[in-house]
């Protein structure tokens, strides 16, 4: 059973940067999607950022996030970073480390796609 350990969540003003980081242990599987999904109070949990273990580790993003957060993966393979830049209000959420079985299928995953979650880490944006 792997288990995902969050941190780097704050409060910032609009503009400003923060990076989320999630290490997994207990997790033996040759492949994986791992990365970032976020649910904003009243709204339903969506997917941010992941990042697949192939050649060039492609990486996914939404488009309301794309060109201003950056997903890497740690050498060991079990850890991801988000960095994200340019924050805005809207980006206020829980966030949610997650990792799928196997390969990011060529798009951004479903939140019931996901077998594995982290507690989550809270982003606050002011404005």
């Amino acid at each position: 059973q792997a288990q995902l350990v969050e941190s780097g969540g704050g409060s910032v003003q609009a503009g400003g940067s923060l990076r989320l980081s999630c290490a997994a242990s207990g997790y033996t599987y040759s492949s994986s999607c791992m990365g970032w999904f976020r649910q904003a109070a009243g709204k339903e949990r969506e997917g941010v950022a992941l990042v697949g273990t192939g050649v060039g580790y492609a990486a996914y993003y939404s488009d309301s996030v794309r060109g201003r957060f950056t997903i890497s993966r740690g050498s060991g393979k079990n850890t991801v970073y988000l960095q994200m830049n340019s924050l805005k209000p809207e980006d206020t959420a829980m966030y949610y480390c997650a990792i799928m079985i196997g390969t990011c299928r060529g798009r951004l995953p479903r939140d019931y796609e996901i077998n594995y979650w982290g507690q989550g880490t809270q982003v606050t944006v002011s404005s």
